[in-house]
């Protein structure tokens, strides 16, 4: 796990000028690798540190919330703990962070001692094609 799993390759056969909104889904460690807490205090000091990274970058943090049961599909291997939703105004945005030496050197020690798991994927807005009611 880590930046070096950042798949650089994919997102760049997206629109790299596009929004994108980063679904993240965590399984976090009972003790911090650090030892300084649980895995939820290390992603806590990640969030205080990554939060404002995201928005000097015109992102946002669309919603948050603990992940509660799986409701379609094969629940093995399917234990999330939280889950983000994160808004980039470019794939190219959510690169220059993630690749950036503050981001590696700062932040992504924190997601590691705190994250057992870590999967982020990249989605297209469609909210607007699919309205219900």
């Amino acid at each position: 796990m880590g930046v070096d799993l950042l798949n650089v390759k994919g997102l760049n056969e997206l629109d790299r000028e596009a929004p994108v909104v980063m679904v993240n889904l965590m399984r976090f460690r009972a003790r911090s690798l650090d030892g300084d807490g649980s895995g939820w205090d290390a992603y806590l000091r990640y969030s205080a540190l990554t939060v404002p990274m995201i928005k000097a970058r015109g992102g946002t943090l669309l919603w948050t919330g603990s992940a509660e049961t799986v409701a379609l599909g094969e629940p093995a291997g399917q234990r999330w703990d939280y889950l983000a939703l994160v808004y980039y105004p470019s794939v190219a945005a959510f690169i220059d962070m993630m690749t950036s030496a503050d981001y590696e050197g700062r932040c992504d020690p924190q997601r590691r001692n705190g994250c057992e798991e870590h999967v982020i994927i990249a989605t297209r807005e469609a909210y607007s094609k699919f309205k219900v009611g």
